[in-house]
């Protein structure tokens, strides 16, 4: 028995120093990238990124950011680390794009390149912004990302690039915003259709077709039998006509929406019933005066 447990022991030795050599050998010894340093695995992500090998390139930048996190060639490793998921394309990369700078600006807040984080941030976000009759929640996230650029680097170059992409996310949102008015207008909830070119007008007041949603709002208005609504045609397609008079909507309006509407009747004034009152009482003397005459 103490022989068969001296045999396992030796065996169990033997076992264990043949998994450390394999691990040795396949380790660090024949692995070249975990023998550079920080700055050589540096240079050769930079290489594979110039040459468009993103994929390539990130496993020597996430070891020159792991060899050494705090120093230079380490948090540029990092940041380079999420510019190859940026230009590699593609939703799933965007995402893991927007997940390295997000480490990146936790890690390193203080950086130079903090604002170049951000700006890649609000970019990332905005590259999966979809067509308008889809979700918005990435471009409202995009466009607060750009806005926390300028808030927080007001003097940055990038603050300065994000007031287009501003622009053109706030155009986007107006565009969802436009695609549900335009729903309700043509399955003829021409009511609902008003809350939603309204909100348009007044959320989004540079938005790049503001004569389309003010043809479609008079539209709306011309249709609708609310009476709040009466009379509200004519004006809106006065302003499409003045604003913009080489609209292409202009000479869609329908003639007969800017007429203006029947005035209603006028309600009797106090004066006039109290004159109709008079005359009643002078018509009912007048017919007991004629009774009178008859009986005698």
């Amino acid at each position: 028995m103490k022989r068969l447990a001296f045999t396992f022991t030796l065996l169990l030795l033997a076992a264990s120093g043949a998994l450390l050599t394999g691990c040795k050998s396949g380790g660090i010894e024949n692995d070249p990238v975990l023998r550079l340093s920080s700055q050589e695995a540096l240079d050769q992500g930079k290489t594979l990124m110039a040459a468009e090998k993103y994929h390539r390139s990130r496993r020597y930048l996430s070891h020159a950011f792991e060899v050494e996190p705090n120093s230079r060639s380490g948090r540029e490793g990092l940041l380079l680390l999420a510019d190859s998921y940026y230009l590699a394309g593609n939703d799933a990369n965007w995402i893991q794009a927007e997940a390295k700078y997000r480490d990146f600006l936790n890690r390193f807040p203080t950086s130079d390149q903090a604002a170049y984080a951000q700006y890649q941030i609000a970019n990332s976000l905005a590259r999966r912004v979809g067509r308008a009759n889809r979700d918005q929640s990435a471009t409202l996230k995009a466009l607060q990302a750009f806005q926390e650029l300028k808030r927080l680097y007001p003097t940055s170059d990038y603050a300065v690039e994000a007031d287009e992409q501003v622009d053109e996310l706030r155009n986007k949102l107006g565009d969802a915003e436009f695609v549900v008015g335009d729903f309700y207008l043509r399955y003829r909830y021409p009511a609902a259709a008003v809350t939603r070119f309204e909100a348009l007008l007044a959320g989004y007041p540079e938005y790049h077709e503001t004569d389309k949603v003010l043809f479609h709002l008079g539209l709306a208005y011309h249709r609708s039998r609310q009476p709040q609504h009466v009379g509200k045609a004519a004006e809106v397609f006065g302003r499409l006509k003045s604003d913009f008079p080489d609209s292409e909507f202009v000479d869609e309006i329908p003639p007969e929406a800017l007429e203006a509407p029947p005035e209603p009747p006028a309600e009797p004034t106090d004066a006039m019933a109290a004159d109709g009152d008079g005359d009643g009482d002078e018509e009912s003397s007048d017919e007991t005066a004629d009774s009178e005459g008859a009986s005698r």
